[in-house]
């Protein structure tokens, strides 16, 4: 009884607190049992209906357990890829290969580059000691045209860089040369697999072909002919290395007889898009456009800012007017892939407009062709 002489209320029968707890855990059981087999049913059904994940890409592409990338890229071409006489490979596009291989696993020691020439890179075959062998992927400053995809059998990625087609004369030929028309009558040099060839001749020029550019520069040199077409990034190397000085010994000319040079903008040439040939392998395609969307997109990756400042940037000035190339990474292709929430990180927020990376994400390609434009090709 309690102090008012009252009966004191009666409390919980003993063992009832107990029981009512276990009840609530075999419910608690059973909402995780019917979870779990609701999942086992569900992930099945996702696997494979769902898109891949980075991991099946990688799979399918050939890649697991891979010791070794092999990738064809151009020996000739200074600051877009060269081999240096001590087998060092430098350049954009030796940059590039190496941004894909970092985000496929590969480390840099793995990654070996073959000396490739314009005609073999819809084949994917390049040069090895014992012949010719087929590279994973091809990076060869080559532009993305409908006539490569649809009758060479090239598969490209989305276009890592934009360039235009341009024109380069010794430096003390008469000028200017604001067309190709300009080019009416005279010998012009370009690589033999370049649709630049029939544009040439609709200008009235001359055109002839060879199979690397630095033959054609060795025959301006030599007087041969009067000039050479090519792509404003390719040429733009033999520019630098003729102007630049002490910088220039960054290109070091493996031409005899050089000579001053000076590059032309031709104004109404077709805006070129260089992207990477994976040939048939599609998911490797799909891993490549995976690595430049993270390199677009990711404000933590400059790698693609940090190739563009190491190789174009600082040649501009040697250049004018001729644009090297846009500044700018073209826009990736987006690939769908599956990822479990445990594998999502949250990124950082976006980098400030003060940051180099966002100041060349930003920037505009001023004075550049329309986009669109159809693709010369080299």
């Amino acid at each position: 009884m309690n102090q008012a002489g009252e009966p004191a209320p009666a409390g919980p029968a003993p063992g009832a607190s107990s029981r009512a707890g276990r009840i609530r855990q075999l419910r608690l059981v059973g909402l995780v049992v019917v979870l779990a087999l609701l999942a086992a049913a569900l992930i099945p059904i996702v696997l494979q209906l769902g898109p891949p994940t980075r991991d099946d890409l990688m799979e399918r592409a050939g890649l697991k357990g891979k010791a070794q990338l092999l990738v064809g890229v151009k020996d000739d071409q200074p600051g877009v890829s060269q081999r240096l006489p001590n087998d060092v490979w430098k350049g954009f596009d030796v940059d590039i290969a190496y941004l894909i291989a970092g985000y496929l696993g590969f480390d840099r020691s793995q990654v070996r580059f073959l000396p490739m020439e314009s005609e073999d890179r819809a084949r994917r075959q390049a040069r090895d000691r014992d012949g010719f062998v087929t590279v994973d992927m091809v990076i060869a400053s080559y532009s993305i045209t409908k006539k490569r995809e649809e009758e060479e059998g090239a598969v490209f990625s989305a276009a890592y860089l934009q360039t235009e087609q341009s024109v380069v004369t010794l430096a003390g030929d008469r000028g200017p040369v604001s067309s190709l028309e300009d080019l009416a009558g005279r010998t012009v040099c370009t690589l033999t697999t370049s649709t630049a060839i029939p544009r040439l001749r609709e200008a009235r020029a001359r055109p002839i072909g060879r199979n690397k550019i630095s033959e054609c520069v060795q025959e301006l040199y030599d007087g041969k002919v009067d000039a050479v077409s090519s792509d404003a990034a390719i040429l733009a190397g033999f520019v630098t290395g003729d102007r630049a000085g002490d910088e220039g010994q960054r290109f070091p000319s493996l031409l005899r007889n050089a000579k001053p040079l000076r590059h032309w903008d031709i104004g109404e040439s077709a805006a070129e898009k260089w992207g990477v040939n994976t040939g048939p392998n599609e998911a490797l395609r799909d891993l490549v456009d995976l690595a430049l969307d993270d390199s677009a997109t990711n404000p933590r990756n400059s790698a693609w800012e940090q190739a563009y400042d190491a190789n174009f940037r600082w040649q501009q000035r040697f250049n004018l007017p001729q644009p090297v190339a846009v500044q700018q990474q073209p826009d990736p292709r987006k690939v769908e892939v599956r990822q479990w929430p445990w594998e999502r990180i949250a990124l950082p927020a976006p980098a400030s407009s003060g940051s180099p990376a966002a100041r060349a994400r930003a920037a505009g390609p001023a004075g550049w062709p329309e986009p669109g434009r159809r693709s010369s090709g080299c």
